[in-house]
């Protein structure tokens, strides 16, 4: 299991554009072979997270190199974003909880 943290911050007035871009992009990555998840979170302070899990590093960087995700990087730096931040990581640990079961390890 890979996890990508993608924090950001967005430019004033793309909030449609990028809305746009972003569906396509999850449409797009949530296709791909080894793509787990997806989630993201905006912050009161206007800072936003992604999360994003694939199965391995090289299913990670299929995606990082799909040509559509590519142009869409370069919007990213060009127009959308004032600044971000990825960190690609593997676990540690994983623990898993739901009510009525025990953690599996």
């Amino acid at each position: 299991m890979v996890v990508v943290v993608f924090r950001s911050r967005l430019r004033e007035g793309v909030d449609q554009e990028i809305s746009e871009v972003g569906q396509r992009m999850y449409a797009l990555a949530s296709s791909m072979p080894g793509f787990v998840s997806y989630k993201d979170f905006t912050a009161e302070d206007g800072e936003s997270v992604a999360i994003v899990e694939f199965e391995s590093l090289e299913t990670l960087e299929a995606w990082r190199e799909h040509p559509e995700h590519r142009i869409a990087q370069r919007q990213g730096r060009d127009r959308f974003f004032t600044e971000y931040r990825i960190l690609v990581c593997t676990p540690v640990r994983d623990y898993d909880f739901k009510s009525g079961g025990t953690p599996a390890a």
